[in-house]
Parts: structure tokens; sequence; C-alpha cells
């Protein structure tokens, strides 16, 4: 890493904590704002890793803090699969 601003928040979609200070302050979004303009918790994960972070963030920097009228929500992955799936066994 060059600086410590250059840390991953969101590891599914690589998206930095220096971007996502940049685009609080540029764009002064929410945190589901947030998430549509970087992907920031729309990886395979859906968030179950980085959102709490993400959060933190927006009510450090953000003038609109975390709105809890529509808050981040975990996502399921697309589509469940069985251990026998998993394993070859048919």
């Amino acid at each position: 890493m060059k600086t410590s601003t250059d840390f991953i928040v969101c590891r599914c979609e690589e998206v930095t904590y220096q971007s996502i200070v940049e685009t609080i302050k540029k764009y002064k979004c929410s945190s589901r704002e947030l998430k549509l303009r970087t992907r920031a918790g729309m990886g395979f994960c859906g968030g179950r890793t980085c959102r709490y972070f993400i959060d933190r963030i927006v009510a450090d920097y953000g003038e609109n803090a975390v709105t809890h009228n529509m808050p981040l929500k975990y996502q399921a992955p697309v589509r469940p699969v069985t251990f026998g799936l998993l394993g070859d066994l048919k």
C-alpha cells in the first residue's frame, strides 16, 4: 500500500477507502447512494463484510449520515447450492 487511505474496504468490488471518502465529499451522499455510486457492498458477499464499515465512514464524513428509513441490507447469494452438487454427488 502506498498510503493508509489506499486500503480496500469492499473486497468483492475492490473499492478503496479513499474512493469512498472522495465520493462522500463530492456528492454528499447517504450509505445507499454511496453503494450505488461506488458498488461498495454490492459484491458476492452482498455487503456482509463491509456494510458496517461503510455506514461508519458515511457517518464520519457525510452530512447525510446513515439514514435508517432505508438502511443498507444484506443480499443473499444468487442461488443456493446443495452440498451434493458441490461434492459432485448425483
